[in-house]
């Protein structure tokens, strides 16, 4: 059984290794750490027979959200797993009083893409030559929510 929760610490061997299989320019443990510590950020994991199968995080300011990152194992991807992750962020955030939800995607990542605009995400913009290694366009996304 899937169980999503909140992001530790002692979570991040499991998940730098999601990361790194996932992204050519990966965050560093480093960086994600500082991001755990800050008080204006979630990150949620999906677990499953204490293994991690995915991740997703969001920094916060004042009513809205930019998820940083959403990440599934190679191996459990097209499993619903990235979908459950950020459909449970986004109640958590709700109820903080987040109304407004941002995220940038690589132009290529259709598989994402289509996730999002089946959770409400538009595409309001884009951002040319964004990603590194390689080159790409971010296309950005945003979606409303209430709680």
């Amino acid at each position: 059984m899937q169980v999503v929760r909140q992001m530790e610490v002692d979570d991040l061997q499991q998940v730098m290794a999601i990361e790194r299989e996932n992204f050519t320019v990966p965050w560093t443990e480093k960086g994600f750490l500082t991001f755990l510590l800050r008080y204006d950020t979630l990150f949620l994991v999906a677990e499953e027979d204490n293994q991690i199968i995915g991740f997703c995080g969001i920094v916060m300011v004042l009513d809205e959200g930019e998820i940083t990152n959403v990440a599934v194992s190679k191996a459990r991807q097209k499993e619903g797993v990235g979908k459950l992750l950020v459909d449970s962020m986004i109640r958590l955030v709700a109820e903080l009083g987040i109304t407004l939800l941002h995220l940038e995607v690589r132009r290529s990542n259709e598989g994402a893409i289509s996730l999002y605009r089946r959770i409400g995400f538009t595409e309001v913009g884009m951002r040319h030559n964004y990603y590194e290694e390689p080159k790409e366009d971010a296309i950005l996304m945003r979606t409303k929510i209430s709680i």
